[in-house]
């Protein structure tokens, strides 16, 4: 998922602001990547791993297939009786602050999508942070938490996001790519969180 324009052209792209505001439920955030690191899963498998109730979540993934960002997968299961629901893309969904900003409801939706992303994302951090100790050395030694401050143009910012989300892209393939063939071993899913905004000291 990204807040931003820089991603590749097979990524969902969301233009419509009632699609928008699907991610103004945090829930749908946190139902929506675990989706998309299981691959394929069913409403009971996903509300153990968010502790909800499977109502609940049957609910809110309903709500996000309506607007395109899941899909049901019937190359799952073997009695019918319960729906398996996979993401629509593996590149996830992005959006661009200038398609819903020149409008009051749209920069209002914005900005509650962008700070319930920020959240879930520092949540998710801050459980790694509280759990460390458990990953081992290999792991806590590769991990890694950084900030630059340089000195840019707004043309330039753009085309260094341009640049990180081509690497990030790079590697995230290499993965899905590793994980169709069956090479998981001493493979583990990995979060990088990384922003890029102007500020003045």
């Amino acid at each position: 998922m990204s807040d931003q324009d820089s991603t590749p052209a097979d990524t969902y792209r969301i233009t419509d602001l009632d699609a928008l505001k699907v991610f103004t439920h945090p829930l749908r955030i946190r139902l929506y990547r675990a989706l998309f690191t299981a691959r394929s899963a069913t409403a009971s498998h996903l509300a153990d791993q968010v502790d909800e109730a499977v109502s609940l979540v049957s609910y809110h993934l309903r709500k996000m297939a309506a607007h395109g960002f899941i899909t049901e997968d019937p190359g799952h299961g073997t009695d019918g009786r319960e729906r398996w629901w996979k993401v629509s893309t593996d590149r996830g969904w992005s959006f661009r602050s200038a398609d819903f900003a020149d409008r009051p409801e749209g920069a209002a939706v914005l900005a509650t999508v962008t700070r319930q992303l920020l959240a879930t994302r520092a949540e998710r951090y801050e459980h790694f942070l509280d759990q460390q100790q458990a990953w081992g050395r290999e792991w806590t030694d590769a991990s890694f938490s950084s900030e630059f401050m340089p000195l840019l143009t707004a043309a330039e910012l753009q085309e260094m996001a341009d640049e990180i989300t081509a690497l990030m892209q790079r590697w995230a393939d290499r993965g899905r790519a590793a994980e169709d063939a069956g090479d998981t071993a001493g493979r583990e899913h990995v979060a990088v969180q990384m922003y890029g905004f102007p500020f003045r000291p």
